[in-house]
């Protein structure tokens, strides 16, 4: 690769979309080049093929257990379950539960997430992942 060739690189690592975008532009009418011209393998590609190579959406990987509301005489065990779940002292489950919705925890994974929910729903809560 030449200098100058090194050089236009850099320059277009440091743009925006916005500025990329102009610059594709800019190029398109200074040198007479129509869309299909970027890409001829795509005009003859399988239909299927733009799908598959369409960026697959990101999965989640942190949720957030929210505790939404505890049935009616369930504070007890919902007590219990979320102080052996977090950790927390009585006065804090005690606290959370009283503020409902109110965040359990957050940044988990969704092994742990669904863990949380299932165990307090046993108990008589309303939870929400998100």
């Amino acid at each position: 690769m030449t200098q100058k060739t090194e050089e236009i690189l850099a320059s277009i690592e440091n743009m925006t979309v916005a500025e990329l975008s102009g610059l594709v532009t800019a190029l398109k009418d200074k040198f007479g080049i129509t869309g299909a011209a970027f890409m001829p393998q795509a005009a003859a590609a399988a239909p299927g093929a733009a799908a598959a190579a369409a960026p697959k959406e990101e999965e989640q990987t942190e949720f957030t257990v929210s505790l939404i509301s505890v049935g009616e005489g369930k504070k007890i065990p919902v007590l219990k379950e979320l102080r052996a779940l977090t950790n927390l002292g009585l006065k804090e489950a005690k606290d959370m539960i009283e503020k409902t919705p109110s965040i359990i925890k957050e940044g988990v994974n969704k092994e742990e997430a669904e863990k949380i929910r299932t165990k307090l729903e046993e108990v008589g809560a309303k939870v929400e992942v998100k």
